[in-house]
Protein backbone atom coordinates (compact mmCIF):
# COMPACT_ATOMS: atom_id res chain seq x y z
CA UNK A 1 0.00 0.00 0.00
CA UNK A 2 2.88 2.40 0.62
CA UNK A 3 3.89 2.29 -3.05
CA UNK A 4 0.32 3.10 -4.06
CA UNK A 5 0.14 5.93 -1.55
CA UNK A 6 3.39 7.45 -2.81
CA UNK A 7 2.40 7.20 -6.48
CA UNK A 8 0.19 9.44 -8.55
CA UNK A 9 -0.94 6.43 -10.57
CA UNK A 10 -0.71 2.77 -9.67
CA UNK A 11 -1.82 0.04 -12.08
CA UNK A 12 -1.98 -3.55 -10.83
CA UNK A 13 -2.45 -6.57 -13.11
CA UNK A 14 -4.95 -4.83 -15.39
CA UNK A 15 -6.49 -7.00 -18.09
CA UNK A 16 -8.72 -6.03 -21.02
CA UNK A 17 -10.40 -8.17 -23.68
CA UNK A 18 -12.98 -7.71 -26.38
CA UNK A 19 -14.97 -10.90 -26.21
CA UNK A 20 -12.50 -13.76 -26.25
CA UNK A 21 -9.73 -11.65 -27.76
CA UNK A 22 -7.29 -10.21 -25.18
CA UNK A 23 -6.10 -6.66 -25.81
CA UNK A 24 -3.53 -6.67 -23.00
CA UNK A 25 -2.98 -8.77 -19.89
CA UNK A 26 -1.47 -8.24 -16.45
CA UNK A 27 -0.27 -4.67 -17.02
CA UNK A 28 1.39 -3.39 -13.84
CA UNK A 29 3.27 -0.14 -13.19
CA UNK A 30 3.41 2.91 -10.94
CA UNK A 31 4.12 6.52 -11.79
CA UNK A 32 5.44 8.90 -9.15
CA UNK A 33 5.15 12.70 -9.06
CA UNK A 34 7.54 14.22 -11.59
CA UNK A 35 8.01 10.93 -13.44
CA UNK A 36 7.12 10.09 -17.05
CA UNK A 37 6.19 6.64 -18.31
CA UNK A 38 6.01 5.88 -22.03
CA UNK A 39 3.76 3.14 -23.38
CA UNK A 40 5.15 1.78 -26.63
CA UNK A 41 4.23 -0.96 -29.06
CA UNK A 42 3.02 -1.55 -32.57
CA UNK A 43 -0.28 -0.28 -33.89
CA UNK A 44 -3.04 -2.49 -32.53
CA UNK A 45 -1.11 -3.46 -29.40
CA UNK A 46 -3.69 -1.76 -27.17
CA UNK A 47 -1.90 1.44 -26.19
CA UNK A 48 -4.91 3.71 -26.74
CA UNK A 49 -7.23 1.26 -25.01
CA UNK A 50 -4.93 1.10 -21.99
CA UNK A 51 -4.85 4.89 -21.71
CA UNK A 52 -8.65 5.00 -21.87
CA UNK A 53 -8.78 2.49 -19.03
CA UNK A 54 -6.43 4.67 -16.99
CA UNK A 55 -8.75 7.69 -17.22
CA UNK A 56 -11.99 5.71 -16.84
CA UNK A 57 -13.14 6.11 -20.44
CA UNK A 58 -13.08 2.32 -20.89
CA UNK A 59 -13.80 -0.41 -18.35
CA UNK A 60 -11.07 -2.97 -17.86
CA UNK A 61 -11.95 -6.58 -17.10
CA UNK A 62 -9.73 -7.28 -14.13
CA UNK A 63 -7.07 -5.67 -11.97
CA UNK A 64 -6.92 -2.33 -10.12
CA UNK A 65 -6.10 1.30 -10.89
CA UNK A 66 -5.31 3.72 -8.07
CA UNK A 67 -5.08 7.49 -8.50
CA UNK A 68 -3.40 9.42 -5.67
CA UNK A 69 -3.70 6.37 -3.44
CA UNK A 70 -7.43 5.80 -3.97
CA UNK A 71 -9.27 3.49 -6.35
CA UNK A 72 -9.86 5.40 -9.58
CA UNK A 73 -13.36 6.90 -9.76
CA UNK A 74 -13.74 8.71 -13.07
CA UNK A 75 -17.02 10.26 -11.90
CA UNK A 76 -15.32 12.05 -8.99
CA UNK A 77 -14.95 15.79 -9.41
CA UNK A 78 -11.74 15.60 -7.36
CA UNK A 79 -10.26 13.15 -9.87
CA UNK A 80 -11.35 15.22 -12.86
CA UNK A 81 -9.82 18.32 -11.29
CA UNK A 82 -6.37 16.70 -11.05
CA UNK A 83 -6.18 14.63 -14.24
CA UNK A 84 -5.77 16.11 -17.73
CA UNK A 85 -5.88 13.87 -20.77
CA UNK A 86 -5.68 14.00 -24.55
CA UNK A 87 -6.94 10.81 -26.15
CA UNK A 88 -8.00 9.94 -29.68
CA UNK A 89 -11.68 10.69 -28.99
CA UNK A 90 -11.20 14.32 -27.92
CA UNK A 91 -14.19 16.59 -28.48
CA UNK A 92 -14.72 20.35 -28.25
CA UNK A 93 -17.58 22.78 -27.80
CA UNK A 94 -18.59 23.43 -31.45
CA UNK A 95 -19.98 26.93 -30.92
CA UNK A 96 -17.16 28.33 -28.77
CA UNK A 97 -14.03 29.82 -30.30
CA UNK A 98 -10.55 28.48 -29.60
CA UNK A 99 -9.66 31.21 -27.12
CA UNK A 100 -13.09 31.10 -25.45
CA UNK A 101 -12.80 27.33 -25.08
CA UNK A 102 -9.45 27.70 -23.33
CA UNK A 103 -10.68 30.56 -21.13
CA UNK A 104 -13.65 28.43 -20.05
CA UNK A 105 -11.41 25.51 -19.09
CA UNK A 106 -8.99 27.78 -17.23
CA UNK A 107 -11.74 29.51 -15.26
CA UNK A 108 -13.64 26.31 -14.46
CA UNK A 109 -10.49 24.64 -13.12
CA UNK A 110 -9.38 27.62 -11.06
CA UNK A 111 -6.20 28.39 -13.00
CA UNK A 112 -4.12 31.19 -11.50
CA UNK A 113 -4.23 34.27 -13.75
CA UNK A 114 -6.33 32.44 -16.36
CA UNK A 115 -6.19 35.15 -19.02
CA UNK A 116 -2.39 35.24 -19.03
CA UNK A 117 -2.19 31.45 -19.03
CA UNK A 118 -4.52 31.27 -22.03
CA UNK A 119 -2.51 33.87 -23.95
CA UNK A 120 0.76 32.06 -23.19
CA UNK A 121 -0.58 28.66 -24.28
CA UNK A 122 -2.13 30.08 -27.46
CA UNK A 123 1.26 31.56 -28.36
CA UNK A 124 3.22 28.43 -27.40
CA UNK A 125 1.08 26.21 -29.61
CA UNK A 126 0.89 28.58 -32.56
CA UNK A 127 -2.86 29.11 -32.34
CA UNK A 128 -2.84 32.91 -32.64
CA UNK A 129 -4.16 32.98 -36.20
CA UNK A 130 -7.10 30.70 -35.38
CA UNK A 131 -7.84 31.95 -31.86
CA UNK A 132 -11.26 33.32 -32.88
CA UNK A 133 -12.27 30.37 -35.06
CA UNK A 134 -14.72 27.64 -34.07
CA UNK A 135 -13.32 24.10 -33.66
CA UNK A 136 -15.24 22.64 -36.64
CA UNK A 137 -13.38 25.06 -38.92
CA UNK A 138 -9.91 23.93 -37.78
CA UNK A 139 -7.62 21.49 -39.56
CA UNK A 140 -6.77 18.18 -37.87
CA UNK A 141 -3.38 19.57 -36.86
CA UNK A 142 -4.92 22.69 -35.34
CA UNK A 143 -7.45 20.56 -33.47
CA UNK A 144 -4.62 18.48 -32.05
CA UNK A 145 -2.84 21.62 -30.86
CA UNK A 146 -6.09 22.79 -29.26
CA UNK A 147 -6.28 19.45 -27.46
CA UNK A 148 -2.79 19.92 -26.07
CA UNK A 149 -3.62 23.49 -25.10
CA UNK A 150 -6.70 22.25 -23.24
CA UNK A 151 -4.43 20.11 -21.05
CA UNK A 152 -1.79 22.74 -20.38
CA UNK A 153 -4.20 25.58 -19.60
CA UNK A 154 -5.54 23.92 -16.43
CA UNK A 155 -4.08 22.64 -13.14
CA UNK A 156 -3.09 18.95 -13.15
CA UNK A 157 -1.21 16.30 -11.23
CA UNK A 158 -1.38 13.69 -13.98
CA UNK A 159 -1.14 14.07 -17.76
CA UNK A 160 -2.34 11.18 -19.92
CA UNK A 161 -1.51 11.70 -23.60
CA UNK A 162 -2.09 9.48 -26.62
CA UNK A 163 0.55 10.14 -29.29
CA UNK A 164 0.89 13.82 -28.37
CA UNK A 165 3.50 14.30 -31.10
CA UNK A 166 1.15 13.50 -33.97
CA UNK A 167 0.58 16.26 -36.54
CA UNK A 168 3.35 18.40 -35.01
CA UNK A 169 6.25 19.57 -37.12
CA UNK A 170 9.87 19.27 -35.99
CA UNK A 171 9.74 22.54 -34.07
CA UNK A 172 6.49 21.52 -32.43
CA UNK A 173 7.91 18.17 -31.36
CA UNK A 174 10.96 19.86 -29.85
CA UNK A 175 8.65 22.21 -27.96
CA UNK A 176 6.57 19.27 -26.74
CA UNK A 177 9.60 17.45 -25.35
CA UNK A 178 10.72 20.57 -23.51
CA UNK A 179 7.22 21.20 -22.20
CA UNK A 180 6.76 17.68 -20.88
CA UNK A 181 10.09 17.91 -19.08
CA UNK A 182 8.93 21.19 -17.56
CA UNK A 183 5.79 19.39 -16.39
CA UNK A 184 7.95 16.76 -14.70
CA UNK A 185 10.02 19.46 -13.01
CA UNK A 186 6.78 20.85 -11.56
CA UNK A 187 5.92 17.46 -10.08
CA UNK A 188 3.35 16.41 -12.68
CA UNK A 189 3.24 12.70 -13.52
CA UNK A 190 3.09 11.97 -17.26
CA UNK A 191 1.86 8.81 -18.98
CA UNK A 192 1.99 8.86 -22.75
CA UNK A 193 1.83 6.53 -25.72
CA UNK A 194 4.14 7.37 -28.59
CA UNK A 195 5.80 6.06 -31.75
CA UNK A 196 8.37 8.86 -31.63
CA UNK A 197 11.57 7.32 -30.27
CA UNK A 198 13.20 10.72 -29.85
CA UNK A 199 10.32 11.99 -27.72
CA UNK A 200 10.39 8.82 -25.61
CA UNK A 201 14.17 9.15 -25.11
CA UNK A 202 13.83 12.85 -24.23
CA UNK A 203 10.95 12.61 -21.77
CA UNK A 204 10.39 9.10 -20.43
CA UNK A 205 12.05 7.84 -17.28
CA UNK A 206 10.77 4.35 -18.07
CA UNK A 207 8.88 2.64 -20.86
CA UNK A 208 6.67 -0.42 -21.02
CA UNK A 209 6.04 -2.26 -24.26
CA UNK A 210 2.71 -3.85 -25.01
CA UNK A 211 3.09 -7.03 -27.06
CA UNK A 212 1.27 -7.13 -30.38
Amino acid sequence: MSEQADSVLSVLEVHKSYGDVPVFTDVTFTVAPGEALAIVGRNGAGKSTLLKCLVGAEIYDDGSVFFLGEPLDETSSAVRAKMASLLDDVDFFPDVSVVEHLRLLAWLHGTDDPEQRVQDIVADLGLQQVRDQLPPTLSSGQLHRLGLASCFVRPRELLVLDEPEQRLDIQGRLWLGERLNEEKALGVAVVFASHDEELVDTVADRAIQLPS
